[in-house]
């Protein structure tokens, strides 16, 4: 069955089976990440754990300000004429998250960059990411895992799927065992 055939449900089993594929860091980073830039919670209440972690949220809140200007401008096409503003903005806020040493794979910046602009950011998405895992900000051994972790069918695909992405992570209490006894 191909991923277009597939019901609702079986996407976001896939969808969940992926994002749970992540290392812990990451998917607290993506939850936190989606609190910021979907506007679900506060995030700097939510994840803060110390100062270092919550001026991070803070520089995150400013620049994830550029999301609905990004939603605005992604290009129809992929004509270079209208590109600039649009990839030069996403390769900025693509490389604070990659500097924040938590998506440690294209996949997951991939998952999180779907679900914080929509589905139609997907053909940039190599680029971006590409550009802003080459900057000299990372150190050397980080820039060389983030891009050999594109693979050769994502960095060269000849289309990509406009399905929204129907799985969001978000926070979910712990819950005592006692208590559910």
């Amino acid at each position: 069955m191909s991923a277009a055939m597939k019901p609702a449900g079986a996407l976001a089993l896939a969808e969940m089976k992926e994002f749970a594929g992540f290392a812990a860091a990451t998917q607290r980073y993506v939850r936190r990440s989606l609190d910021i830039g979907l506007d679900r919670e506060d995030a700097l209440e939510r994840w803060s754990r110390d100062v270092v972690e919550a001026a991070s949220i803070r520089a995150q809140y400013r620049l994830y300000d550029r999301l609905p200007d990004l939603r605005a401008t992604i290009p129809a096409d992929s004509g270079i004429d209208g590109v600039e503003p649009f990839l030069g903005q996403l390769v900025t806020l693509s490389a604070f998250d990659l500097a924040q040493g938590r998506l440690t794979s294209f996949s997951a910046y991939r998952f999180l960059y779907e679900r914080l602009i929509g589905a139609a950011v997907r053909p940039w998405l190599p680029a971006a990411f590409c550009a802003a895992a080459a900057m000299p900000h990372l150190l050397p051994d980080m820039r060389r895992r983030l891009l050999q972790s594109i693979s050769e069918a994502a960095a060269t695909a000849q289309g990509w799927s406009t399905r929204e992405p129907a799985f969001f992570p978000y926070w979910v209490e712990k819950v005592d065992s006692a208590a559910l006894h």
